[in-house]
């Protein structure tokens, strides 16, 4: 379960046995939410939020900076699951500590 990204007390990480489309999980505390990124010709055109099984989804504070993030660093995070589940490379975990 390699962690890609932290950006104040929210983590973002990819379970190992994971399937298409590109997603990343969020979580703090107790809560988990699924951003499913959409890319088209290399863009980033859509990221769909969906509840994970069996587990509250992020406050609504932290889900909009989650989807900020995710936003902000859709290339990156694409990359990264790249890396891991197709080139089977542990991705760098990027720390981010200036607010976006």
């Amino acid at each position: 379960m390699p962690k890609v990204i932290e950006y104040f007390g929210l983590i973002f990480y990819f379970y190992s046995n994971e399937h298409l489309p590109v997603h990343v999980h969020v979580s703090q505390a107790e809560y988990e939410t699924i951003f499913e990124l959409f890319f088209e010709d290399g863009q980033l055109t859509d990221v769909q939020i969906r509840k994970a099984d069996g587990i509250e989804m992020l406050p609504a504070k932290d889900q909009k900076e989650a989807l900020k993030v995710v936003e902000t660093y859709a290339d990156e995070i694409a990359q990264k699951w790249l890396e891991f589940f197709v080139l089977k490379k542990k991705p760098a975990l990027r720390k981010i500590t200036k607010r976006l």
